[in-house]
């Protein structure tokens, strides 16, 4: 599967108006497979200043493919490219509650 991937694999970009594909050349290919080696979608978030751009640079070039020439392209990954104001923010649950032991990220103290 990932032979058919990395011959001619499309990375499927959620956005609010719905879903869009963008064609890659092999390079491209090679580096989303990288990116999405252990998970099928991820969100922006997740990704890294460099990968951002190349996804902004991806999107600005319009290289898009229709559904119609998408019938036979495996999908690499899916990435959610969802803007901050439409993901709502999930409260973070209390150590008291959960008994989880708290990160050292966590360790700033609210009075």
């Amino acid at each position: 599967m990932w032979m058919e991937k990395l011959a001619a694999g499309v990375v499927r970009v959620v956005t609010p108006i719905g879903p869009r594909f963008i064609e890659l050349s092999f390079w491209q290919r090679v580096y989303f497979l990288w990116i999405f080696r252990n998970f099928d979608t991820l969100p922006q978030q997740v990704l890294n200043e460099r990968q951002r751009r190349i996804i902004d640079q991806l999107c600005v070039q319009k290289r898009f493919v229709s559904l119609s020439n998408l019938s036979d392209a495996p999908v690499i990954g899916t990435l959610e490219r969802i803007p901050a104001a439409y993901v709502e923010e999930m409260p973070s649950p209390r150590v008291a509650e959960t008994g989880a032991i708290p990160l050292a990220a966590d360790g700033q103290h609210r009075s």
